[in-house]
């Protein structure tokens, strides 16, 4: 099936060119004066716990609820949020953090040192730095209510960064009570100290998700405004999300003003939204998304190096990139390697391994070389995310073409991101591969990549053995030049090309359209505070 076949189907039939009438239909707008803000996410959340996924909708969530010790700013440079400041000493091995004062959760409860603590250690478990992290650390305690110690082995010196980074996992701040619980079991209690509280009572699941503004929040009183740093000053009392697979009818609520705000319009709706003089179209994040085909390789056959390779000998890039964004090369880019373009750590380091003639054949060749006997691939695609459902749909041909028995699997997102965590085999509920999307700001070097960690069973999903790029990786934390921190990079990409922890797939800049009155919406990720309606 093709993208435009799909937007079809999913329109009901009607086509794009009879989409001028259903988006004129009349509908209920918003009183210009109203307090609740209506956003469409990209999916359902199925999951609400930031530390146990990756998926970009649990981080959005999350946000809004608990708050983050230091955010970064429009350089990515990482700012006090809930700190008041920090204090160096001992050569970079001892750390003081300084709570502000007055910080409290939701429930009432003051928010305390060890709180941060917990859910320090607890994030840290999940997440690529915080392991790093953790793993430099003698010592981290609470000496008192508003101070946070870190004992460092040696100077950490993105210890801030880490614990502010907007990449996924993110660390937020919980109750110690929840955060001592096993990391890989969901929080299911949403009580944070951010900006606004979950209304639990009006959730209805597959269709709406409320938050209400937390009227205790006390904003920080300066620093600048942008991505995750500065004063989060919330205008609206209400945020309604709404989740609208169908991307026509999401198209009309937006045209309606029955929403204020969509996140994730497919690129075929481009031209009606910009056309739109009521509306905002513009994209949501300069640093792009990143696509990938993640392997599972604790199971048959991607458990095997050389299958892995094998399956670069024939992947065209342009193919996915076309297929999720269409023709225009302005909206996309190919001959991406595992790190984004025109960023420092960026390098040709084995990108002959997609830029060198493309022979189906011979991977078929290299696939029975390489000891795969017709295993089942269960390939699993989410429909109600059509960037990554065009990522699947073009990736099954592939693997089908290269000879492989594919068993494609399509569900919705929150299935897909409940699914993946599962160890099993594929024969008992597990998986072989899955697509998703990485901003290019998770992939920017190799302390916050995740698809990059090769620790095994503590790995993302799909939990790659990979020794030489954990031994590259620990190489690049401790290094204080850049120009040593680009040389250890390009190693890890050109091993990264050996091992293939997963296919990469391109890279594409996605838009965001919301409605013009709605001014001051911060770029990078949805973030509710600062945001505005005109009167």
């Amino acid at each position: 099936m093709q993208r435009r076949d799909f937007l079809k189907s999913a329109a009901g039939g009607i086509g794009l060119s009879g989409l001028a009438g259903s988006l004129a239909r009349p509908a209920l707008a918003q009183a210009p004066g109203s307090r609740v803000l209506k956003f469409i996410p990209q999916s359902d959340l199925t999951v609400m716990d930031p530390v146990v996924t990756t998926a970009y909708v649990t981080r959005h969530h999350a946000l809004m609820i608990w708050d983050q010790l230091y955010g970064v700013d429009a350089d990515f440079k990482p700012q006090p949020q809930m700190a008041e400041g920090h204090t160096v000493e001992d050569d970079g091995k001892r750390v003081t953090i300084r709570l502000r004062e007055g910080l409290k959760f939701h429930d009432g409860h003051p928010v305390r040192a060890r709180d941060a603590v917990a859910s320090i250690k607890r994030w840290a478990q999940r997440d690529a730095m915080g392991q790093a992290l953790m793993a430099a650390t003698d010592e981290l305690s609470a000496p008192d209510d508003r101070s946070i110690l870190f004992r460092l082995k040696k100077p950490f010196p993105m210890l801030f960064y880490a614990l502010g980074k907007p990449g996924t996992p993110i660390l937020v701040v919980m109750p110690e009570r929840l955060a001592q619980g096993d990391p890989s079991r969901q929080v299911t209690e949403m009580i944070g100290s951010g900006p606004f509280k979950w209304v639990a009572g009006e959730r209805v699941p597959g269709s709406r998700l409320v938050y209400e503004r937390n009227a205790d929040y006390v904003p920080r009183a300066d620093g600048p405004v942008a991505w995750t740093s500065g004063p989060k000053k919330v205008n609206f009392d209400r945020v309604e999300w709404q989740v609208i697979p169908d991307q026509a009818t999401a198209a009309a609520a937006l045209q309606n003003g029955e929403v204020d705000w969509w996140e994730q319009p497919t690129n075929d709706f481009a031209p009606t939204l910009q056309r739109n003089r009521n509306l905002v179209f513009e994209v949501s994040d300069p640093t792009g998304f990143l696509s990938l085909a993640r392997f599972n390789h604790l199971h048959p056959p991607f458990d095997k190096p050389a299958v892995r390779r094998a399956l670069l000998g024939a992947l065209v890039q342009a193919d996915y990139m076309t297929a999720v964004m269409g023709d225009d090369r302005s909206q996309w880019r190919d001959k991406v390697g595992y790190f984004p373009p025109e960023t420092p750590m960026a390098s040709d380091a084995g990108l002959d391994a997609l830029t060198s003639p493309r022979d189906i054949e011979k991977v078929k060749r290299d696939l029975t070389a390489a000891g795969y006997k017709g295993e089942k691939i269960v390939m699993l695609g989410s429909t109600d995310q059509p960037a990554l459902y065009q990522l699947a749909q073009v990736g099954a041909d592939y693997f089908k073409r290269a000879g492989m028995n594919v068993d494609f699997v399509t569900t919705d997102w929150g299935s897909v991101v409940q699914r993946r965590a599962n160890k099993a085999s594929p024969e008992q509920g597990g998986w072989s591969v899955f697509f998703t999307n990485f901003t290019g700001l998770d992939f920017l070097n190799p302390g916050t990549h995740l698809g990059l960690r090769g620790n095994g069973q503590n790995a993302w999903f799909g939990w790659p053995t990979m020794p030489r790029i954990e031994e590259l990786r620990g190489q690049w934390l401790d290094a204080t030049a850049e120009a040593d921190q680009k040389k250890i990079a390009a190693e890890i990409q050109a091993q990264a090309f050996q091992e293939v922890p997963y296919l990469p797939l391109g890279q594409y800049f996605q838009s965001w359209s919301y409605k013009r009155n709605l001014t001051r919406v911060l770029k990078g990720m949805p973030m509710f505070w600062n945001a505005q309606r005109a009167s």
